[in-house]
């Protein structure tokens, strides 16, 4: 057995997480460059900057923690996951409408 035969597979691994780390970089110069931009509201600007971070992290879940390469059980915990805290938070946003004195006005 020779050290070259796992030679393709190792080469396409590193050409794949050389492509995430390059998208990893590109969204967090898009971060910066939109929080520069002014939109009409501000509320786009949070919706733009939560956009890319949610993107930078499935990149980061799918691929350093190898979610894209597991079975479903992993993604039936984590779709369970991800809507327990939605629905988390929007008990909460729900409990700030009910007391406006815990809102932070500006």
């Amino acid at each position: 057995m020779s050290k070259n035969e796992n030679h393709p597979a190792t080469a396409h691994s590193v050409r794949g997480y050389l492509i995430v780390y390059v998208a990893l970089i590109v969204g967090t110069i898009l971060t910066v460059w939109a929080s520069f931009i002014h939109f009409p509201s501000r509320e786009i600007n949070i919706v733009v900057a939560l956009v890319i971070a949610g993107t930078k992290g499935s990149l980061v879940a799918a691929y350093f923690m190898h979610l894209i390469s597991e079975r479903k059980m992993i993604y039936s915990v984590l779709s369970c996951t991800a809507i327990f805290f939605t629905g988390l938070m929007a008990l909460t946003l729900w409990a700030l409408h009910d007391f406006p004195s815990l809102t932070v006005t500006h």
